[in-house]
């Protein structure tokens, strides 16, 4: 696996940032050249580089 997300996220894929996990979780929308960009229920859409913010997939029950 690659060490960051960039290549497999695609839009709908749930993700969490472990280390802002006060942004809850989020819904990946786009991902262009590993500029991903997500709407995190609790801050909102952020645009991320996925290369230097840890993102993990999150897999909904």
């Amino acid at each position: 696996m690659p060490d960051d997300l960039s290549a497999i996220l695609e839009p709908g894929m749930f993700v969490r940032a472990p280390d802002r996990p006060d942004w809850g979780l989020g819904q990946v929308q786009s991902n262009v050249g590993g500029k991903v960009t997500v709407n995190f229920e609790n801050e909102g859409k952020l645009v991320l580089d996925a290369r230097n913010v840890a993102l993990v997939l999150a897999f909904l029950d």
